[in-house]
Order: C-alpha cells, then sequence, then structure tokens
C-alpha cells in the first residue's frame, strides 16, 4: 500500500509500505477514505518535532472497514468509521474516566511501529474501544464527510478547550489562535452557549471563517495592544473563558492577561515555549484556573457526532485545500507557507 513518509525534515514522501493487516484479535483494518495535515504535524516538518528513519506521519482519518480480528465484537466489514488521532482500549480506568489519551494500552497514529493516517489503510489496534461507526450514507456526502472528518481532532480538541476554560451560556470567551484548532474551539463555544466570543487574528480568510461560526469580535492586533483591545471590548475585566489554541510563550502571556479575574483558561496549544509565558503568582492573586492538555477526542465523539449529522454544527470550513495522496508533500508546503489552513487528503 501507499503511505507517507517523513525522512527529514522538509523531506515528505509517498511510498509504497507494507500492508496494513490484523496482528492481534482485537484490531481492525480500515481503508481510508479521507485523511488530513495537522499543525502538529508541522513540527517534525520544521525540525522542531522528532523523527525516526523512514516514520510514518498522520493521526486523523476516517475510512471503510476491510477486515476485523476475531474478537472485534463492534463492527463488521463495510462499516464506516472514524478513528479519534489515539487508540485507546476502551476497557481501563483512565477510558472510563474520559481520559482515553492516558489509556496504558494506546498510543498515537504515525509513532514507531503504527501506520499513519495520512495512507492507504491503517491497522487499528483495540477496534472496539477506539473506532466509531458512522451512517454508510455519510460516504457518498462530500461536505458531510468532510466535517466528520474534523472530529478525528481538530473538533474535539477546540471542544475540549472550550469545556476547561469553563465556557456556559450567557459567559464571553477570548480564543488566542486562529488555527483550525482555535477556529473549532469559536464553534464549541457558540455551541457551549457563550453570548460573546472574542477571536484574536490577523488572517482575514481565517477570521471569516471565526465570524461564521459564532465569533462577535475580532481582535487583529499582538502582544500588549491585543491585551488593550480584549480589555477594552470587556470594559476593562476581561474574559470569563480563554481557549489557548497555539503554545507558544507569546500566545501563553496574551492568555493571562486577557483572562478575568476568577476565569478559566483552556489550553490546548502544543507547548513550544509555552511555560515560560506562565506566572504562577499572577495567576494566584487573580485566582485564574489553567486546565486543558491533549484532547481525549474520543470520550467527546459520542457527544459531538450527533450535531455533526444533524448539521447543528459543521466545521468542514476548516478545510480550505484538498489534495490527493500523491500531492501531500504539496499540501504540507502551503500549511507550512500559510497559504492553506487545513489540508484535506482524499485518499
Amino acid at each position: 500500500m501507499r503511505a507517507t513518509v517523513i525522512h527529514a525534515p522538509g523531506d515528505i514522501r509517498v511510498e509504497e509500505v507494507p500492508d496494513a493487516v490484523i496482528q492481534q484479535p482485537t484490531d481492525a483494518v480500515v481503508r481510508v477514505l479521507r485523511s488530513c495535515i495537522c499543525g502538529s504535524d508541522l513540527w517534525p516538518y520544521r525540525g522542531e518535532g522528532p523523527t525516526g528513519p523512514s516514520q510514518r506521519i498522520g493521526h486523523e482519518f476516517l475510512g471503510v472497514i476491510e477486515e476485523t480480528g476475531s474478537d472485534v465484537g463492534g463492527f463488521a466489514s463495510g462499516d464506516l468509521v472514524v478513528a479519534p488521532f489515539a487508540w485507546s482500549d476502551g476497557v481501563c480506568e483512565f477510558c472510563h474516566d474520559g481520559v482515553q489519551t492516558s489509556c496504558p494500552e494506546g498510543g498515537i497514529w504515525g509513532q514507531a511501529g503504527s501506520d499513519g493516517g495520512q495512507g492507504e489503510a491503517v491497522r487499528v489496534p483495540h477496534a472496539d474501544g477506539t473506532l466509531v461507526k458512522l451512517p454508510s450514507d455519510a460516504a457518498s456526502d462530500d461536505r458531510l464527510l468532510t466535517a466528520l472528518l474534523a472530529l478525528s481532532d481538530v473538533m474535539g480538541t477546540g471542544h475540549h478547550a472550550a469545556v476547561g476554560a469553563g465556557v456556559r451560556p450567557g459567559s464571553t470567551v477570548a480564543v488566542v489562535g486562529d488555527g483550525a484548532v482555535g477556529l473549532c474551539g469559536v464553534l464549541a463555544a457558540k455551541r457551549l452557549g457563550a453570548e460573546r466570543i472574542i477571536a484574536l487574528g490577523r488572517h482575514r480568510t481565517r477570521t471569516d471563517i471565526a465570524r461564521s461560526f459564532g465569533a462577535t469580535d475580532v481582535v487583529a492586533e499582538r502582544g500588549d495592544a491585543a491585551v488593550a483591545a480584549v480589555r477594552e471590548l470587556t470594559g476593562g475585566q476581561g474574559a470569563h473563558s480563554v481557549i489557548e489554541a497555539v503554545g507558544t510563550e507569546q500566545s501563553m502571556l496574551t492568555s493571562v492577561r486577557i483572562t478575568r479575574d476568577g476565569g478559566t483558561i483552556g489550553y490546548v496549544g502544543v507547548p513550544h515555549g509555552s511555560a515560560t509565558g506562565l506566572d504562577l503568582g499572577h495567576m494566584f492573586s487573580r485566582n485564574i484556573a489553567l486546565r486543558g492538555g491533549v484532547a481525549p477526542a474520543r470520550a467527546y465523539l459520542p457527544e459531538l457526532l450527533p450535531d455533526v449529522l444533524n448539521g447543528t454544527i459543521d466545521p468542514s470550513p476548516v478545510f480550505d485545500l484538498r489534495v490527493g495522496l500523491d500531492e501531500v508533500a504539496a499540501g504540507y508546503k502551503a500549511m507550512d507557507a500559510r497559504t492553506a489552513l487545513k489540508v484535506l487528503i482524499a485518499v
């Protein structure tokens, strides 16, 4: 089968690799229909994250089950399914607590020894605990299929940030970051009943999506100017809930400074230098809480899936460039150059 392999920073290739096959009785093999490139995939692409020799890459996909192991009871060949970005057994204490990303038997697609999502097929360990079945007719609805793909990561991650930030009906929310996760955070905040949503972003095409998702205000400034703008919009108080979807020192510092006293930051930006932006004394004196981390997308799928299916939420606009599997390298270049927000891969 063909799959995307990263050999070194900037060196993305689609190559012939061993076919995905059943290895354990709890496995399933999924033929991929849709995959995508994540912002976190850009860190190894830019040389800012580890890569192994000829390592697979990609952790978001949906597709059709081709084969199941003898112990798989919830799925059959031909089922349309979506996979969260991490597999999990579904039976351990962490899975029962809704923290599937901490499952001792779990892992993330593309790690050493596993298939990546950006390929023709994927072996799914612990299929019963990992996969979620989709209506079969969704396979013929391109827009719906694209929206459902967002549930594998970015929609669940944006929702995780909103939940961590304590978004509630009538609240004021600020979203730091105009990438796909930040935009899904806007959508999640709207879904949870936020009355005012302030999106911080400088790219017009992205902030236009933010407004369509429910943002009431846009702040294009950065640093001190951004803090001043949010404070002005909120009568000097700041936002009840702040979604941090970048992970840098500047984004975390801005998040702390625009949070209202007694408010909460939900952070989901993959940290790269963000710890240096935390002043615990400042947070302590203002009663600012910090919650978040890697999103247990599997935990949120049962809640978010019905709303995507019935059209209550539609995250599909975050995908603004479509490529075929053979064009994945061009997709990475486009996202790295910020000429694309999030790249859809039609396999």
